[in-house]
C-alpha cells in the first residue's frame, strides 16, 4: 500500500524527497502493493485538494508510516485510519503519540472487510489492485461524504476523469458519475515511490452529485453494457445483434404478462429500433454521448415496456428503488470497453 515518509529533524518534522529507505527493520510487502512516496509536493497538494475544515472526520486508507496522517490529525477533528500492515499502523500511533497528537485512531483492517465510519473526508494511497471494489463501496457508502482525495493508478484514473469522445471514455466514468463529479488534482511519476511501482499514477478529487441522481442502477447498468459492448459502433448496429434481441425480447414479455399488456404483434426488433429513433441516437456512437442523453435513451426503452434486467420488469416508470440495495458492484469494473476500429455499423 503506498505509504508517505517523513524524516524528524530535530525538535521539527521534514520531508525528505532524497530518502530511498524505509524505516529501520521494514520490508516492503508486495501482496498489499506498499510503495513509499517520497515527493513531498504531491502530499501537499493532496492536503489542499481535501480542503479538511477544522470539525472534520477524516477517513484515511493506507496511513503507512504516516507522514499524510501527520498532516491529517493537524487539520481535522479526528483521523480516522485503516491500515492492514500490523507494522505500519504501529509506526504511525508512535509518530502521533509522540507529536502530542491524541486525535487519531488507527485500525488495523483489511478496508474492504471492515466497518467504515461516517466521515466528511476521505484520503487514500490505494493497492491499485483494489481499486474497482474501494470505489464501488465508497460511492455506496452512507451518509455520503462531502470530498474524498485518492491515489489511484494513473490508467484507472484517466477512465474515471474521462470526458465524452476521449478514447478513455466509457462506462466507469459515466457510471461513477452517477454519484459524483471527479477531476484530476496532479500526475504522480511511478518516480515518486521508493520502490517505484511498475506504473504512474493520478491524484483525483471526487464531490458528491447535489441532489443525488434517482435511477434504477441494474436497468442503467444493463444498457450501458450494451451501448459500450462496442463502444465506436452505432447503437442501431448494438441494440440489433441476436443476443442482445433475444434478451431484451425476453424481459419485455415478462413485463408484458406482469403488467397485463399486450405484446406488439409487429417485430421486437422494430420496437427496438423505434425506441432509438424516437430519441434521434439510432445512428449515434456510444463514445460521443453524454450522461442526460443516455438518461433521454432510458426512458424511451421504458416507456415501450423495453427492460434490461428482469428485475425491473413490471415496475411503473420512474419507479426509484433502495439505491443501497440495488447498486450492483459491477456498475464499476474497469475491464475497459471494446475498441471497435471499423467506424462502419
Amino acid at each position: 500500500m503506498p505509504a508517505i515518509r517523513r524524516e524528524r529533524t530535530g525538535k521539527q518534522h521534514r520531508y525528505d524527497p532524497m530518502s530511498s529507505s524505509a524505516p529501520s527493520g521494514f520490508s516492503m510487502n508486495k501482496s498489499h502493493g506498499q510503495h513509499l512516496l517520497k515527493n513531498p509536493g504531491v502530499v501537499d497538494k493532496i492536503v489542499a485538494a481535501a480542503d479538511i475544515k477544522p470539525s472534520d472526520i477524516v477517513f484515511e486508507i493506507g496511513p503507512g508510516t504516516g507522514n499524510l496522517t501527520m498532516r491529517l490529525v493537524e487539520s481535522g477533528r479526528r483521523v480516522i485510519a485503516h491500515e492492514i500492515d500490523p507494522r505500519m499502523a504501529a509506526e504511525v500511533r508512535k509518530r502521533a503519540m509522540n507529536a502530542g497528537k491524541t486525535n487519531l485512531e488507527v485500525k488495523e483492517i483489511d478496508v474492504l472487510k471492515g466497518e467504515w465510519p461516517v466521515f466528511d473526508v476521505c484520503t487514500a494511497n490505494l493497492p491499485y489492485q483494489i481499486s474497482s471494489p474501494f470505489t464501488f463501496r465508497l460511492l455506496a457508502h452512507r451518509p455520503m461524504f462531502r470530498c474524498a482525495v485518492l491515489m489511484f493508478q494513473k490508467e484507472f484514473a484517466e477512465r474515471l476523469v474521462a470526458k465524452v469522445g476521449e478514447s478513455q471514455y466509457g462506462r466507469l466514468a459515466i457510471n461513477v458519475s452517477l454519484f459524483v463529479k471527479v477531476t484530476s488534482v496532479c500526475k504522480v511519476a511511478r518516480g515518486s515511490f521508493n520502490p517505484p511501482p511498475e506504473v504512474d499514477s493520478m491524484v483525483v478529487r471526487m464531490v458528491p452529485r447535489e441532489p443525488p441522481i434517482e435511477v434504477d442502477f441494474r436497468e442503467w447498468d444493463g444498457m450501458m453494457r450494451i451501448c459500450f459492448g462496442r463502444k465506436r459502433k452505432v447503437l442501431r448496429s448494438s441494440f440489433t445483434m441476436k443476443y442482445t434481441l433475444k434478451m431484451l425480447e425476453e424481459n419485455y414479455n415478462t413485463w408484458c404478462a406482469l403488467t397485463g399488456n399486450k405484446p406488439e404483434k409487429r417485430k421486437f426488433k422494430e420496437l427496438v429500433l423505434e425506441a432509438l429513433e424516437a430519441a434521434d441516437l439510432a445512428d449515434k456512437r456510444a463514445i460521443t454521448l453524454d450522461l442526460d442523453t443516455y438518461f433521454r435513451l432510458l426512458l424511451e426503452f421504458n416507456k415501450r415496456g423495453i427492460h434490461f434486467t428482469n428485475a425491473s420488469a413490471g415496475t411503473k416508470i420512474g419507479t426509484v428503488l433502495d439505491t443501497k440495495a440495488i447498486v450492483p458492484d459491477a456498475l464499476f469494473e474497469d475491464g475497459g470497453e471494446a475498441e471497435e476500429e471499423d467506424m462502419q455499423d
